[in-house]
């Protein structure tokens, strides 16, 4: 069965925890993606930022994109994937957490993210089905 390290996407860019989140937001369109972890100055994982985060807890709020940092919007420790954790606890911690994308750690060090598609493109179709299922049951 393939690891994190085997499906991950290993180019990770992290937005930093004093970015504004209209930086932020102009990065994940650069890089044509919907989230970012969000690394401190001693480059730990302190969360992940979601376009999703940026509409419903900033705009939708009312508030200036430019004048809330990323570090804000991190909520308590990150929910992470090991390096050389196999594919079924992949699955086991996105279905468990309803996250779509998890960072992988290698000790303190990330090194890569895992999303659902990663996963889809490397596993039978029955626990990928399984697992979108458990994702979306968010009430």
């Amino acid at each position: 069965m393939p690891t994190a390290r085997d499906i991950m996407t290993a180019d990770v860019t992290c937005v930093r925890e004093q970015d504004d989140l209209r930086a932020a937001a102009r990065r994940m369109a650069e890089l044509g993606v919907g989230a970012l972890p969000i690394c401190g100055d001693d480059n730990r994982l302190k969360g992940m930022l979601t376009d999703r985060d940026i509409v419903v807890k900033v705009l939708a709020q009312g508030k200036d994109p430019a004048n809330v940092t990323a570090g804000e919007l991190a909520q308590g420790e990150a929910v992470t994937i090991g390096a050389d954790d196999d594919a079924a606890e992949i699955l086991r911690t996105m279905g468990q957490h309803q996250v779509r994308r998890l960072p992988v750690i290698d000790g303190h060090e990330l090194v890569g993210i895992v999303a659902v598609a990663d996963v889809a493109r490397s596993l039978p179709e029955r626990p990928v089905g399984d697992l979108i299922e458990a994702i979306s049951e968010r009430s």
